[in-house]
């Protein structure tokens, strides 16, 4: 049935927004971590999605309209952000270079927590899309009574 691919689809984004929220945690977890096990700051990870049977808008929409129902996402890759570390004046500081500068972790707060909002948001609709289909399909259901 149709509204099951929803449904399908719906799941697919909800355990690709929940990983997206948990690499936003742990690049909040790991804001301060000036050495890791490679002995460099703490790099800013983030998800990449991608349409699960990889087609492209086009395909996917043609699909659609024939009747045919989407594929639903998925995370491809937890990158890492290349960006430079920040550098913190702080010559107390164990990891510090001669100079008295400490590499830190290239993470920031502020996009942290709109990246965090926008999974949450996300994550919210794709509840949403699911209740309503729910919801549908016990109306249909109720038809046959």
């Amino acid at each position: 049935m149709a509204f099951l691919s929803s449904l399908d689809i719906s799941g697919s984004a909800l355990t690709a927004q929940r990983l997206r929220m948990d690499v936003v945690a742990e690049n909040v977890a790991n804001i301060s971590t000036t050495r890791t096990a490679n002995g460099e700051p703490y790099r800013r990870r983030y998800a990449i999605f991608q349409q699960k049977d990889g087609a492209s808008f086009s395909d996917a929409l043609n699909r659609s309209l024939s009747g045919g129902a989407g594929s639903g996402v998925r995370v491809t890759e937890i990158a890492e952000d290349p960006s430079e570390f920040k550098l913190d004046y702080n010559p107390t500081h164990p990891d510090a270079d001669e100079f008295g500068y400490v590499r830190m972790p290239n993470v920031e707060l502020a996009r942290e927590m709109a990246d965090m909002m926008s999974a949450t948001r996300s994550y919210e609709a794709n509840i949403t899309v699911l209740n309503s289909t729910k919801s549908m399909a016990m109306n249909a259901l109720e038809i046959g009574k």
